[in-house]
């Protein structure tokens, strides 16, 4: 499988990306230890794991320390070692995905969200980017919408919380 990571920390006030070579990594600890040396004055830094063109793993980390994760569909953990390096450590999905799934009948209110592919299972913790203008419900509805691939994700993220700039010259490199 192939991959690219993006490491976007914020240390003043301003944002910084650079990729992050993932290669060889033993475990989560690994991947944490290299997010933390691609700043480690920064305030907040994300990790932007896009593989296959299928999959999106944020990591994140306040400080240097409390580790969150959020994953676009759990089938990445059971595809890849780099998936199961990621996702390992969440043991379901998440709840209102899980409660919809268990639903029979439709009520008003379902008609009213989104549709998501039935086959894209959102896991970890939606709210991560919340505080810095990414709404963990807009997060699981941009990760639900057909042909949005894991650049487009990224890409729509990272304007949201105004690092846009920050990753399109990353990727321009």
């Amino acid at each position: 499988m192939s991959h690219f990571a993006a490491a976007v920390t914020r240390g003043a006030g301003s944002w910084a990306a650079a990729e992050l070579d993932l290669s060889g990594v033993a475990d989560i600890e690994e991947i944490t230890d290299r997010l933390r040396d691609a700043d480690p004055e920064a305030a907040v830094s994300l990790l932007f794991v896009e593989s296959d063109d299928a999959y999106l793993v944020i990591l994140r980390l306040d400080d240097g320390e409390d580790l969150r994760v959020f994953g676009s569909d759990s089938v990445f953990a059971e595809e890849s070692r780099l998936g199961a390096i990621l996702l390992g450590d969440i043991e379901e999905q998440l709840p209102e995905i899980a409660a919809a799934d268990d639903e029979e009948e439709p009520d008003d209110e379902e008609e009213d969200r989104p549709s998501a592919e039935p086959d894209i299972e959102p896991v970890g913790d939606p709210e991560l980017l919340a505080d810095l203008g990414m709404p963990g419900g807009r997060l699981i509805e941009l990760c639900a919408q057909e042909g949005m691939l894991p650049a487009d994700l990224t890409a729509e993220i990272c304007q949201a919380i105004g690092a846009g700039d920050e990753i399109e010259e990353l990727r321009d490199l």
